[in-house]
């Protein structure tokens, strides 16, 4: 059992070691991205009232994205563990995630953070965009987006960092490779699959 974050910047490759990971430990993966599209597909009271938030192009308030989680939380395969990945990024939202989980007598065990140089992470974004045709990766949007999630999570990591369940992990290599760091550092902390 283990109740997990993955966290990176933007092209580190968490999706791809998100899914590995819930395979591996046998723990949904769950991104606030699936849970909004999941909720506005089965419009659900909450997935319509993100629906009108996102058509709007406008990012989906921190109380409405908690209530999701919190709700998503409560499904029978996440009593076993969960990888959350996306969430929390901010400390109103690390607070939120800690009272959902405090509620039955947990906290998250540990933080996963992949560390990537910036310039090699530009360069999987611009492949990225070549490979998937997607116009909104340029560099310069790259870049922003990195300068965002360095400001926004730097808190984040500091909070984790302080409570000892932070571990960090180069997230730069095969995918394989990659993976097996994680385990290895997850394996210290003693959690195996």
């Amino acid at each position: 059992m283990v109740r997990m974050l993955l966290v990176g910047p933007p092209g580190a490759g968490k999706g791809t070691q998100a899914v590995l990971l819930s395979e591996t430990f046998g723990i949904p993966a769950i991104s606030t991205g699936d849970i909004f599209r999941a909720n506005v597909r089965d419009e659900t009271p909450l997935g319509v009232e993100a629906k009108g938030f996102m058509d709007r192009g406008e990012y989906v308030p921190d109380t409405l994205t908690n209530a999701l989680v919190a709700d998503r939380l409560t499904h029978a395969d996440c009593k076993l563990g969960f990888l959350l990945d996306g969430y929390p990024r901010t400390l109103d939202q690390v607070r939120a995630l800690d009272d959902v989980l405090a509620a039955d007598g947990h906290r998250l065990d540990v933080v996963v953070e992949l560390v990537a140089d910036p310039e090699v992470v530009i360069e999987r974004i611009r492949l990225r965009a070549a490979d998937q045709g997607r116009a909104d990766d340029t560099d310069d949007v790259a870049r922003n987006r990195l300068e965002l999630y360095s400001r926004e999570t730097a808190p984040l990591i500091e909070a984790y960092g302080d409570r000892d369940v932070l571990v960090r992990v180069d997230g730069i290599g095969e995918i394989e490779v990659v993976t097996s760091r994680i385990l290895a550092a997850l394996a210290q902390r003693g959690f195996s699959a």
